[in-house]
């Protein structure tokens, strides 16, 4: 059984935390998040950091204090730091092109594809092969990263497609006569 509900989220400084009925909302220099809490979980704020205290002694009640723990504290990096995640393109012909608040990938269709970026996600291609997606909400921020790969991911017999950086491709043996 995991314990990680029982470890409190320390904040920095310029961090503030703000406990509501129902919710819990963090601000900090990039922005502000909000997070709807569990009614079987408690949480305190206690001197420069939030406590998360299984309100019952069942199984639910304990890992959604711990669930609700990991959430808060990637919103408290994310109001600090920030979540960026980094993709390659591996093809002749695949580009990546930054518009706004858009994206434009050419990756081997007939025509250009345009993704629009949700509020709070940032888009850079510092190259034409790379994109690099910026924001504070981390499942926001993967939840593009995931789309955005998902209009051409990478093929097993040559490696071509949208891949995260780093990612390992397993490439198939091509047939033998």
């Amino acid at each position: 059984m995991s314990r990680i509900g029982n470890a409190p989220v320390v904040l920095p400084e310029k961090v503030e935390v703000t406990l509501a009925p129902g919710q819990i909302s963090v601000k900090g220099p990039l922005g502000t998040l909000t997070q709807k809490l569990a009614p079987v979980v408690r949480v305190e704020k206690v001197d420069n950091s939030v406590v998360f205290k299984a309100a019952g002694n069942s199984r639910h009640a304990n890992a959604m204090s711990g669930t609700l723990r990991a959430l808060v504290a990637n919103m408290v990096t994310g109001v600090t730091r920030g979540f960026e995640k980094k993709l390659t393109l591996t093809g002749v012909g695949y580009r990546a092109q930054a518009q706004g608040d858009k994206l434009s990938l050419t990756l081997g269709f007939s025509h250009p594809t345009v993704h629009p970026m949700p509020k709070g996600v940032r888009v850079e291609t510092p190259t034409q092969t790379e994109i690099v997606i910026k924001g504070m909400d981390r499942q926001l921020v993967g939840q593009v990263a995931a789309e955005v790969r998902a209009y051409r991911s990478p093929e097993p017999y040559k490696g071509k497609g949208v891949r995260y950086a780093g990612e390992q491709v397993v490439i198939k043996e091509t047939k033998k006569k």
